[in-house]
Parts: C-alpha cells; sequence; structure tokens
C-alpha cells in the first residue's frame, strides 16, 4: 500500500521546467530561431524520406537505413522541441513527473536507437566495400529491415529498464524545479531521493553500453574500409568507394562530437545556460544538420531531392 500511495503522489506531482527564461528578454526572436530551426530539421528528414520512397533505384539498404534514421531524428527533436516552444511563450513550462518520465524515455530510447543504427549503417558500407560479391546475399532486403527493427526496438528496450528504476523511488521534499529544457537524465535523477545510486549506475551503465559499443562497432568497420579502399590501385577507384562513406562519416563525427561534448566535457562549473545551449548542439542543431550533409555530400541523395522538388513544384 506504501507503495502505490507513493505511485500515485509521484504521478500527480508537476514539476518546473525553468529552460531558456535568462533569454526573456529577447522576446519572441529566441522563439522564432527555435521554431525555424525545427521547421527545417522536420521538413529537412522528411524530404529525404520523400526522396528515397520516390526513387526506386534508391530502395536499397544504404538509404533504407538513411530513411530510418530520419525518422528517428523527427522523433527525436520532436520530443523536446514542441514543450520548448511552449516554454518560450509562456516563460517557463510546467510538467507532470509521469509526463518528465515518459519525455526522458523517449529521448533515451531514441538516442540509443541513434547510435545502434550508425553502427548497422557502418556495417553496411563495411560490407558493400569489404565483400562486394557477397553483399547483396549478407545484405538483404530482410537482414536490413531485422537490422533497423532491432535499432528500434533495442533502444526502447534497454531504456525501460533506466525507467522502471525511478518507478519506486520518491521524491526529495521540495525539489520540483528542472533546471534544463527538458528531462535529461542528470536533472531527472536529482530530483529524487533514496537509493539514486542504484539509478545512476545502471543509467550509465547502460546509456555507456549504447554508446560506446556501437561507436567501437563503427570504428572497427572504417579500419577495414580504410584498409580495404587503401588496397585499391587507381586513385579513382579509391576515392569512388570512400565517397559511398563520407556522409555517414560526418554524421557519425557530429553526433558523437556533440555527445562528448555534453556528456564528457567538465560542465559542472558552467553557468546554467552555457550547459544548456551545449546540449542545444545535439537535441537540436544535429538533427538539423544530418539531412544537410546527406543532401550535400551524396550525389543519389542530391538527384532525388532535385527531381522530387520538380515534381512538387
Amino acid at each position: 500500500m506504501r507503495k502505490s500511495h507513493g505511485d500515485n503522489e509521484n504521478q500527480t506531482t508537476w514539476l518546473i521546467l525553468v529552460g531558456f527564461g535568462e533569454l526573456q528578454h529577447l522576446g519572441f526572436l529566441p522563439f522564432t530561431l527555435f521554431l525555424a530551426i525545427y521547421v527545417v530539421t522536420v521538413g529537412g528528414n522528411s524530404l529525404i524520406v520523400l526522396a528515397v520512397a520516390s526513387r526506386r533505384t534508391l530502395h536499397t539498404p544504404m538509404y533504407l537505413f538513411l530513411c530510418h534514421f530520419s525518422l528517428l531524428e523527427i522523433g527525436y527533436t520532436s520530443n523536446i522541441m514542441p514543450q520548448l516552444l511552449q516554454s518560450f511563450l509562456e516563460g517557463g513550462d510546467t510538467i507532470s513527473l509521469a509526463s518528465c518520465l515518459v519525455q526522458f524515455y523517449v529521448f533515451a530510447s531514441l538516442a540509443a536507437a541513434e547510435c545502434l543504427m550508425l553502427s548497422a549503417m557502418s556495417y553496411d558500407r563495411y560490407l558493400a566495400i569489404c565483400h562486394p560479391l557477397h553483399y547483396p546475399a549478407l545484405m538483404s532486403t530482410w537482414s536490413c529491415s531485422c537490422l533497423a527493427t532491432g535499432a528500434w526496438l533495442s533502444g526502447f528496450f534497454f531504456s525501460a529498464f533506466t525507467l522502471a528504476l525511478a518507478a519506486p523511488l520518491s521524491l526529495c521534499p521540495g525539489n520540483r524545479v528542472i533546471d534544463h529544457y527538458f528531462c535529461d537524465f542528470a536533472p531527472v535523477v536529482g530530483l529524487f531521493c533514496g537509493e539514486v545510486w542504484i539509478l545512476w549506475g545502471a543509467g550509465v551503465s547502460i546509456s555507456g553500453c549504447l554508446t560506446l559499443v556501437p561507436f567501437a562497432l563503427i570504428v572497427t568497420s572504417y579500419i577495414f574500409i580504410l584498409r580495404t579502399v587503401l588496397r585499391i590501385p587507381s586513385g579513382h577507384g579509391r576515392q569512388k568507394a570512400f565517397s559511398t562513406c563520407s556522409s555517414h562519416l560526418s554524421v557519425v563525427g557530429v553526433f558523437y562530437g556533440t555527445l562528448v561534448v555534453v556528456y564528457v566535457a567538465p560542465t559542472d562549473h558552467m553557468p546554467p545556460l552555457l550547459r544548456k545551449a551545449f546540449s542545444v548542439l545535439y537535441t537540436v542543431l544535429t538533427p538539423m544538420v544530418n539531412p544537410i550533409i546527406y543532401s550535400l555530400k551524396n550525389q543519389e541523395v542530391k538527384w532525388a531531392l532535385q527531381r522530387l522538388w520538380r515534381q512538387l513544384v
């Protein structure tokens, strides 16, 4: 009975998301800027999906993975941006504890799924370049769909463990303010009292595995890719082989680079506004940059987008 009472109390508790209260003096400028970024992000990633779907020659594992990645980016940013935009209009925001935990769960799940999807994309490039003769058999449409679905399900499955550990904990008395613009792991854990170290340990371990293991797979794949590319005798052949990886490498660099800046670099002594600004790098700007990278670096995507644009106009 005591646990049920605590659960009921937690579900009806309201929290205060401070957001970017420091920018209120700028009026509608922050709202307009972030709204424009959100529209470009959703529009850009949606165009990638539509361009691949509309061109049969792009119905290959490489571009199917790209479609899944774009859908993850849309969900990733849509989980955070609408509430952030509302906070700009209202000067702060309130959120129930249950909604906050759901937002954290969706955020953690999609971030983990992105890491796994990037590793699946690197494995696809490894097979295409290092084992071109066996590539159609090793990376069939069925195999591609299984890997993509596995990335989605694994992200949501493993992130559920962290959420389950938070359920029996109780809030610290009077602790109802989150000095952030969304429910990230550290601010959420800081709300609870009791055996929080278990939640910290589990969260760090699970996120570490879901981040570092895929990164290790990506690095390993590209070591073999680089070794194979360097063995190609002609410079044109090397350039053509490696050009298929340049977009993916750029996205990996941006994604993991921003994660390192936010979660590895020491930010404890930074002003809250600066910490939030760093978080904007991977929650807001990275999803916007990725479709731009693919549209600029990948010729087939660029041609498909141009063809789609002519059809729409």
